[in-house]
């Protein structure tokens, strides 16, 4: 299915999860899926994929994950990515900005799914 064949004329979105997680709890990746769901279904969003990277490499086009972000946007896969907030990109916010014009370029908002940050933000994104 394309773009433009999605289910009920809803933007093709990616959900990005970037927690930590251990045998002991996996609460923040949870809350990061939920939320993101929630989102989407607020916002006309199809969620295409789900993808995770565990949380601590700084360098976002060094995750694996991130990395399937960046192919999609170079394809065309998606329109949106969803990431619950800024850290999720990396917890050095230099690190952010590239990242947020890389998708930009290839016609992908990246809106955050926090709910105190969608507020300020209108659903927050680049």
């Amino acid at each position: 299915m394309t773009p433009q064949e999605t289910p009920n004329n809803r933007t093709p979105a990616v959900l990005y999860i970037c927690a930590e997680r251990s045998e002991v709890s996996k609460l923040g990746t949870k809350r990061a899926a939920d939320e993101g769901r929630a989102f989407a279904d607020r916002h006309s969003l199809w969620i295409v994929d789900e993808i995770t990277d565990p949380y601590g490499e700084p360098i976002p086009w060094k995750r694996s994950g991130w990395a399937q972000i960046r192919e999609m946007a170079e394809d065309g896969a998606m329109e949106v990515a969803i990431v619950r907030w800024p850290n999720a990109l990396s917890p050095q916010p230099a690190l952010r900005s590239p990242e947020l014009d890389y998708l930009g370029r290839h016609g992908v908002q990246v809106r955050f799914s926090w709910a105190p940050l969608a507020l300020l933000a209108g659903g927050g994104g680049a």
